[in-house]
């Protein structure tokens, strides 16, 4: 019975994180939806790549990014690891309230230690320089690849 219990403590918990702003200028987090390049939802079709990991939520070039809630980064990462595409080759490892996540196209201020929600964690980069016509967007994947959006 006590597992239970805690089994369903940790579940409420978890289901109850939601998103803080994650992007100076979206205080509501909009998404990106279908442009020229494709959409920004979740399963969303990337031929010839499968289908889309993440959610992606609007962030114009050279915006702010922000902790969504208290977060600990954990290390930068390479996103295409392709010469074409430097410009938005960062992001950052991230985990809190319960989850861990990774965010795209930002250059990370710093790539460890804690950020209090709504604190600077770093800059979008430059999506227009190398996809033109996009909506410039955070790319928000979890770790374990699951659908993000319950948590928007």
């Amino acid at each position: 019975m006590q597992r239970l219990v805690i089994f369903f403590a940790l579940l409420w918990v978890c289901e109850s994180v939601k998103f803080g702003q994650l992007c100076s200028g979206n205080p509501n987090n909009s998404q990106r939806t279908r442009d020229r390049h494709g959409a920004g939802n979740y399963g969303a079709s990337r031929v010839p790549h499968g289908t889309h990991q993440g959610l992606d939520i609007r962030c114009s070039d050279g915006a702010e990014v922000l902790a969504p809630f208290d977060v600990t980064l954990h290390g930068k990462l390479i996103v295409y690891n392709n010469p074409d595409k430097a410009a938005i080759d960062e992001g950052i490892n991230l985990r809190g309230g319960g989850l861990c996540f990774k965010l795209f196209y930002v250059r990370a201020d710093k790539s460890t230690g804690s950020v209090r929600k709504g604190e600077r964690i770093g800059t979008m980069l430059p999506m227009q320089s190398v996809y033109p016509g996009i909506t410039s967007h955070v790319h928000v994947q979890m770790c374990d690849r699951s659908d993000p959006t319950p948590y928007f």
